[in-house]
């Protein structure tokens, strides 16, 4: 009885989960079919491999949403310029330089 409604007025499809920013999966409010974008963009039946890769596509985004935004998170003036935290190990307060040689630094941003 419900399939008669998505017959006659076709599908409506709302979107259950952000999988990317440009891969969604969809689900018919009537008759509960469910829809996921494919790798060309167009709708394709949500099978249990789509499920799967969709899985993986979500992972993926994530962890390189979580490592942009740390990347992000570094320190900025007004002025525009990021400041860089160095570490320098040292027995006394003696052995502490005064300046620290600007060419021959080297700084790694991961």
């Amino acid at each position: 009885m419900k399939n008669i409604h998505c017959k006659v007025f076709g599908h409506d499809f709302q979107v259950t989960r952000d999988v990317t920013y440009h891969v969604k999966e969809y689900t018919c409010k009537h008759c509960k079919k469910q829809l996921t974008t494919n790798e060309n963009g167009y709708l394709t039946e949500l099978t249990p491999k789509f499920k799967e890769i969709n899985d993986l596509l979500e992972h993926i985004h994530m962890k390189r949403h979580m490592r942009s935004t740390v990347q992000q998170s570094s320190d900025v003036n007004d002025d525009g310029l990021e400041y860089i935290h160095i570490k320098h190990k040292v027995k006394s307060i003696d052995e502490l330089p005064s300046t620290i040689n600007v060419e021959n630094l080297l700084v790694f941003k991961h």
